[in-house]
């Protein structure tokens, strides 16, 4: 396998270290660039030994120079309850983070990969989603930091293919989980392991019937590595897992897995919430030959294990 020099972004976040892990144990020279907003050193603290790995802490909206060939930007919270804390920011860290990493992969000549979000299509008339879909977002609202900010991310990576051949990749991120997931990043799934660990309500939001799509993480990871390295395709292409479940259902899941015996309290739906989230994948599977192979209750039973060990 030929050896690369990476930059991730993001590379202390969730989806970031599993990414520096799997890029170093390939044996590339990898640079994890972190802000530490919702990274965390822990999350990528076994690696720091390692010869072929460097930790930089920067935030993306400042410009950076370095010599890489291939660029995976993965900084921006990804979470309601992060990217709200600080909307400004968050947006600023899409629009004008793009315009940076892009800008480095120009002067430079690297590959580079947007890990864009399912967000894009916003809560969604058309289902499944389909790369072809437009979406139907909200450019106002609560939300609208993430998701048009993501959006016009996808917008800089698609201009700056065509007015300046830069090689880019785009893949949206459906619904993922797994070991590192922060603990408070108030997504459904850390949410309802930590409150059945400690005995607390399982709340749902609305009545628990709106749907998502639950890939795990290292499904994900196989599939953002496999666009990265292939050729004469740029996306955007859907990284998810098409199996659709009922937030109830994940509820009576991680209740059963974990032996809670919490009451489920229900709460009003958010603004702009999705009723529906299920990726079509045909496209990833046609151009990458990937598709998720764990199951959710095998993940699950993962991500449990690492909750009930890093409770903090």
């Amino acid at each position: 396998m030929k050896q690369f020099r990476i930059l991730v972004t993001g590379g202390a976040g969730f989806l970031g270290s599993h990414l520096c892990e799997r890029l170093v144990n390939e044996g590339h020279e990898v640079v994890c660039l972190d802000n530490y907003f919702t990274g965390r050193k822990r999350n990528i603290a076994h690696l720091l030994g390692r010869s072929n790995f460097e930790l930089l802490r920067h935030d993306i909206t400042i410009p950076l120079f370095l010599e890489m060939d291939q660029i995976y930007n993965l900084a921006c919270p990804a979470s309601p309850v992060h990217y709200q804390y600080n909307p400004v920011k968050t947006i600023k860290t899409s629009v004008m983070g793009a315009i940076n990493v892009l800008g480095l992969a120009k002067r430079v000549h690297a590959r580079i990969l947007q890990a864009s979000t399912s967000e894009v299509y916003g809560d969604p008339s058309e289902h499944p989603q389909t790369e072809a879909y437009w979406g139907n977002v909200n450019p106002i609202g609560q939300r609208s930091c993430y998701d048009e900010g993501k959006r016009v991310a996808e917008t800089l990576f698609s201009d700056y293919h065509r007015q300046n051949k830069v090689a880019i990749r785009i893949v949206r991120i459906f619904n993922t989980y797994g070991p590192r997931m922060h603990p408070h990043d108030g997504r459904v799934v850390s949410n309802f392991i930590i409150q059945a660990l400690s005995g607390e309500p399982i709340t749902l939001y609305g009545d628990g019937s709106q749907t998502r799509s639950f890939c795990y993480v290292d499904d994900l990871i196989e599939g953002i590595v496999r666009m990265m390295n292939t050729e004469d395709f740029i996306g955007p292409v859907n990284l998810g897992n098409p199996h659709e479940f009922t937030i109830r259902e994940l509820a009576e899941k991680v209740c059963s897995m974990t032996g809670s015996t919490g009451a489920i309290v229900y709460k009003p739906l958010p603004q702009d919430d999705p009723r529906q989230r299920q990726p079509d994948i045909r496209l990833a599977k046609a151009r990458l030959g990937w598709r998720p192979r764990v199951e959710l209750d095998e993940g699950l039973r993962k991500t449990i294990a690492y909750f009930r060990e890093n409770r903090d």
